[in-house]
């Protein structure tokens, strides 16, 4: 079976991570040295964010070269010799690709920006004025500007559905696909294990550049006023996926391609995968941005798995670098419902990621405006708090720094209250989060690695969510109220009772249980 299916997958953000040279800022040496974490809490695979050089104005989201290291993260070697060191403790490594804009900088829009007869000018989606002057259609950028820049030397107006920039390319021209096939394989023969596919709903734009219709303000897949029908999600987007998945699978074993498919419907989310033919796995954002409750959140499940074509493998998530934390969107900081969702989380047959802190049941951070560092969300640009929230360094201990840098060193963003949640006291409470975490994880090993396994909704009352995942039973309370249960099985962890460290508890329970508020039983079904 690929080596995704099951597999936990942890997302570092490598300018929180760890630093290693004192700057305040992360580095990939500072990842090469939280690797042994990573395999003590037991990572399949580690995705980075964007390594890439880039002039930082989306903090590595506006590349401007593909085929290098940014120097403020480390060097190439230091790239090499991460896989090299998590290959030696059975962890592979992903990148973070960006195929849908460069950054400005990028030698490709330099030149494009030189003439109209430039040799990349067509790397680029361009378009004269309007008739009468103003951009050439009524698209907005994410942060409800218009999506066109005017470039005055060739007088014409460039793409960017992100900062000015950050241009679109154009994936109508053969040369973007060429160039990008050679970039898979530059990092593929370097022993990369794959890639999260960045805005992989929003490479092609509509060919004829026809205004985006104004969406229903009760339709979810709106966008500042406008529904993106032209400006994102089109069908010619799923020929890319098919050449890139006959290039991972050239390799042995075959390179992952995961995307970042902001869809809102499941039944958009499974044509990603094509006939087994494009991306492996696809994160469900309609699950993450569900209710946290027991209805909403196995209906998208439930959804999911009917709209997957068997065999698909589904990635559940809770977290990431753009969104609110899961400690703070769905739980609130309560760590009742922390160690629920991470329960479930861990007991979904597929593919799992946890972004960097989730472990520990690490929130939001109130960054002040005076010290936001994300031009496209500070001080509510996008239309919404800033992303700097969830960006905030790692916390691996209660000091000033919070172990992330020496002491003394200033970090790039401010520190959340390390001394309410870090790894090295989490470590030596068996009672913690990470603790609960770690037990999740290796039940999850045992029963659910190598393969996705067979999901089926169980009766419940309305406020439980009860689901069969392979051999495992899962019973979660959504409430404040006490619930008896039946025929529980073989008891493996409970959220609320008293740990039993990394291993797994053999106590058997066939019997009756009670499952306190906001607390999840995972058992093994009784022979």
């Amino acid at each position: 079976m690929p080596w995704w299916h099951g597999a936990f997958i942890y997302q570092v953000y490598v300018r929180s991570w760890r630093d290693s040279d004192g700057d305040g800022y992360g580095d990939l040496p500072g990842v090469i040295d939280g690797l042994d974490y990573l395999e003590w809490l037991g990572a399949d695979a580690v995705w980075l964010s964007p390594t890439m050089p880039s002039p930082d104005d989306d903090w590595g989201y506006d590349v401007s070269d593909y085929l290098g290291v940014h120097p403020g993260l480390g060097t190439l070697d230091d790239l090499d010799r991460l896989v090299r060191e998590a290959g030696t403790r059975g962890m592979r490594v992903l990148l973070d690709l960006v195929p849908n804009h460069t950054s400005s900088a990028h030698a490709w829009f330099v030149d494009a920006r030189g003439s109209r007869t430039s040799r990349h000018r067509d790397f680029y989606v361009w378009a004269d004025p309007a008739p009468g002057g103003g951009p050439p259609n009524n698209w907005l950028d994410h942060t409800g500007e218009p999506a066109w820049t005017f470039d005055e030397p060739t007088r014409q107006y460039y793409l960017h559905n992100f900062l000015p920039s950050q241009p679109d390319l154009n994936w109508w021209n053969p040369s973007v696909h060429e160039a990008f096939e050679g970039i898979l394989r530059f990092w593929l023969d370097r022993g990369i294990a794959g890639f999260r596919i960045d805005v992989a709903h929003g490479l092609y734009k509509d060919a004829e550049l026809r205004d985006d219709p104004p969406a229903d303000p009760a339709d979810p897949r709106g966008r500042n006023g406008l529904l993106p029908a032209y400006s994102a999600n089109r069908p010619e987007v799923h020929g890319v996926y098919r050449d890139w998945r006959r290039i991972a699978e050239a390799y042995s074993p075959p390179a992952v391609l995961l995307g970042e498919t902001w869809v809102r419907e499941v039944s958009e989310l499974a044509a990603f995968y094509g006939d087994d033919d494009e991306l492996q796995l696809a994160f469900n954002f309609p699950f993450v941005f569900a209710d946290f409750r027991a209805d909403a959140m196995r209906s998208v499940v439930a959804r999911t798995f009917a709209s997957l074509r068997p065999g698909a493998c589904p990635v559940w998530t809770a977290s990431n670098h753009d969104i609110s934390r899961f400690a703070t969107r769905w739980c609130g900081g309560d760590e009742r419902r922390i160690r629920l969702a991470l329960g479930v989380l861990a007991t979904l047959p597929g593919a799992m990621v946890l972004y960097y802190g989730d472990e520990i049941g690490m929130p939001d951070v109130d960054v002040p405006p005076a010290l936001q560092r994300d031009p496209m969300t500070m001080n509510g640009r996008a239309g919404g708090p800033c992303r700097d929230r969830s960006r905030t360094p790692m916390q691996w201990s209660g000091g000033p720094t919070g172990g992330f840098a020496p002491e003394g060193v200033p970090t790039w963003l401010p520190l959340g209250d390390a001394a309410a949640a870090n790894v090295a006291d989490e470590r030596v409470d068996p009672s913690s989060v990470i603790s609960w975490t770690r037990a999740l994880l290796g039940v999850r090993r045992l029963y659910l690695s190598g393969s996705v396994a067979s999901y089926e909704e169980l009766p419940g009352g309305d406020d439980q969510w009860v689901y069969r995942a392979g051999p495992l039973v899962v019973r979660a309370n959504f409430s404040e109220e006490r619930v008896q249960v039946a025929g529980v099985g073989q008891v493996l962890l409970r959220s609320s009772a008293e740990p039993v460290g990394a291993g797994v508890a053999t106590a058997a329970n066939g019997g009756n249980l009670e499952l306190a508020p906001w607390e999840c039983v995972v058992a093994a079904e009784s022979p």
